[in-house]
């Protein structure tokens, strides 16, 4: 039994009244009576006994009825504490009892708007209306959606659907991370920590678009996860020296990602940048010659793009 908010509470009222109350027995003289806690009676022990115990017991059980339901005074602080993985598995439980919530397989999007942040969270709930999902305002740039799984649409094109509505009908540019599916809705606060995570990683490599997974960025949440000093020492083991003149020149960084983006495509490359073939290869022929990395090859893009991540986590 999870009992850490249980025993806070427990802790603030003996501090009020003087009471002596534990989840087991004493022994000796004690009187024993029963809290509602999330749905779940819990026996619990007041040091004493007598007419004036029972009458101080009862007053605990009071105070800690009204002290419990102040928990998350609404729905919408209740599902934020959820997600951000406060409380415990009864919190969830008494969550999904309390507003009907399904405990079904779900996902979480992070998304991230510019302004107008109330008219946000309204629109995408009109969007979500019909479905059952949960729509939260998580501060005043962020927002948070529980996805229940539907077999008609993927989650990057709920994402894209969501941003691109966002734009049309408010003005309002958003990024939209995507979290795992989760098997239960006990489980939502992982799916969006990484929904979280695919949003912020998004920005710290530039990438385009506006919709991201978590799968994307697995390789460099593992690389972030790593102690400075191993990142610092994997940099060092690649023993090229001239790898910040690439990292400076933001033309020679931005035709590579876009190079990456397009699975080393050379002829899309051109097309989406609008450079001549000729001004592509002379450029990816500079980076090898700073680099020693042909990012022509698949193993040598694989390493630039290891480096890029160690770079940048380490600025």
């Amino acid at each position: 039994m999870e009992t850490g908010e249980l025993t806070r509470i427990l802790k603030d009222i003996c501090e009020h009244t003087g009471a002596e109350i534990g989840l087991s027995p004493f022994g000796g003289e004690e009187t024993e009576f029963v809290l509602d806690y999330c749905g779940e009676k819990i026996p619990a022990f007041l040091r004493g006994s007598g007419e004036d115990a029972e009458k101080l017991a009862r007053l605990v059980s009071y105070l800690f009825a009204g002290a419990e339901a102040n928990l998350f005074p609404d729905k919408n602080s209740y599902l934020k504490s959820i997600l951000l993985g406060e409380g415990g598995r009864r919190y969830l439980y008494r969550f999904m009892t309390k507003y009907n919530v399904q405990d079904a397989p779900c996902y979480a999007l992070e998304i991230i708007v510019d302004r107008r942040m109330e008219e946000a969270v309204s629109h995408v709930e009109s969007c979500l209306a019909e479905t059952g999902d949960l729509v939260v305002g998580m501060d005043d740039v962020r927002l948070a959606v529980v996805v229940f799984r539907d077999e008609t649409q993927l989650p990057v094109e709920l994402g894209a659907f969501l941003a691109q509505s966002l734009y049309e009908e408010l003005g309002v540019k958003a990024s939209v991370g995507i979290g795992c599916e989760m098997r239960s809705f006990t489980e939502i606060a992982e799916s969006y920590n990484q929904a979280a995570t695919a949003v912020r990683m998004s920005g710290l490599l530039r990438s385009k678009g506006e919709v991201h997974t978590y799968r994307e960025y697995l390789l460099i949440k593992m690389l972030e996860d790593l102690p400075e000093s191993r990142r610092k020492e994997y940099m060092e083991q690649f023993h090229i020296t001239r790898i910040g003149e690439v990292f400076s020149d933001e033309e020679m960084m931005s035709t590579a990602e876009e190079f990456l983006e397009n699975s080393l495509n050379i002829s899309e490359t051109s097309r989406n940048l609008y450079m001549h073939r000729n001004t592509l290869m002379y450029r990816l022929d500079k980076i090898e010659r700073l680099t020693g990395l042909n990012i022509r090859n698949f193993s040598d893009a694989v390493t630039f793009r290891v480096i890029t991540i160690l770079y940048r986590l380490l600025q």
